[in-house]
């Protein structure tokens, strides 16, 4: 039902600089700049293998910018949303409707390129607070128009996605939603001695989500934490990356076998960022 992490979203104050900065982190330019002009928002996307990136701004009146501001008041810029896609949204409509949920049919929507006017259309489904526990996410069919897909650069440019890590104080609940729900694949269900956790991996499109059980007694709740890149070379990125004047913290090896590690410590607008090379 749900095949992909279509993409992520990051709320920003000034979109320009924030493009700025990302486009140092990525070593790649945006492949598209445009707004949602019935949300009231600018946005500029980075794309990659298995997703793409969304800085999104308030440029004027709409809901998409009441939730943008509002997310700047409360925890300043950062991660704020995670768009999961699908090939057939009346399918999936129905197959959450069939799990006894509560859920609206999809709506439209519509983005315009400040570039060359291109046009991209998609269809949306909003999803109630029961299957988002705290995260802004809803899911998404494309219906026209794509996103170009740029050419790697060299070894030192991000190239895809590696994991997104989630926080849930119920990891339980979190399974009955992404596995029986949504289908996602749960590849592993574990305690991580390391962190003393319990922690959950899906796998779709080429990425995992990777979630982290912090048990407490409260409501169930999730929340989008960080992101994890995936590099052909963490020296060449490491290097680009200090030349770039971003702040990075040395390579280290990783606690999962055959990988190496480094922290991005500046320029991430708020976003827990980590390169990752697999060895």
């Amino acid at each position: 039902m749900i095949s992909t992490l279509d993409h992520l979203i990051i709320a920003v104050d000034d979109l320009d600089k924030a493009e700025e900065d990302y486009l140092k982190i990525f070593g790649a330019k945006p492949v598209w700049k445009g707004e949602h002009e019935e949300l009231g928002t600018t946005n500029s996307l980075f794309n990659f293998q298995n997703t793409y990136f969304e800085l999104l701004s308030a440029s004027s009146d709409g809901l998409g910018a009441m939730l943008v501001q509002h997310a700047l008041k409360e925890s300043g810029e950062g991660l704020i949303g995670m768009v999961l896609g699908t090939d057939n949204i009346e399918q999936t409509t129905q197959s959450l409707k069939d799990h006894s949920f509560l859920i609206n049919e999809p709506g439209e929507g519509m983005g315009t390129n400040f570039k060359n006017d291109d046009v991209r259309k998609w269809k949306n489904l909003f999803l109630p607070p029961e299957l988002t526990r705290g995260i802004f996410s809803f899911i998404i069919q494309h219906t026209h128009g794509t996103l170009p897909i740029p050419k790697i650069q060299n070894s030192s440019t991000i190239n895809k996605l590696d994991h997104l890590v989630i926080n849930t104080n119920d990891a339980d609940g979190f399974i009955d939603i992404y596995k029986d729900a949504f289908g996602i694949r749960l590849a592993l269900d574990k305690h991580i001695k390391h962190w003393n956790k319990r922690m959950l991996f899906f796998r779709l499109n080429q990425t995992t989500l990777e979630v982290v059980e912090k048990k407490d007694n409260l409501e169930p709740k999730d929340s989008l934490w960080g992101l994890a890149w995936d590099v052909a070379s963490i020296d060449d990125a490491h290097k680009r990356l200090l030349n770039e004047g971003v702040d990075i913290s040395s390579i280290t090896d990783g606690i999962k076998e055959n990988t190496r590690v480094a922290t991005i410590k500046s320029h991430t607008h708020g976003v827990p960022t980590l390169l990752i090379e697999h060895t």
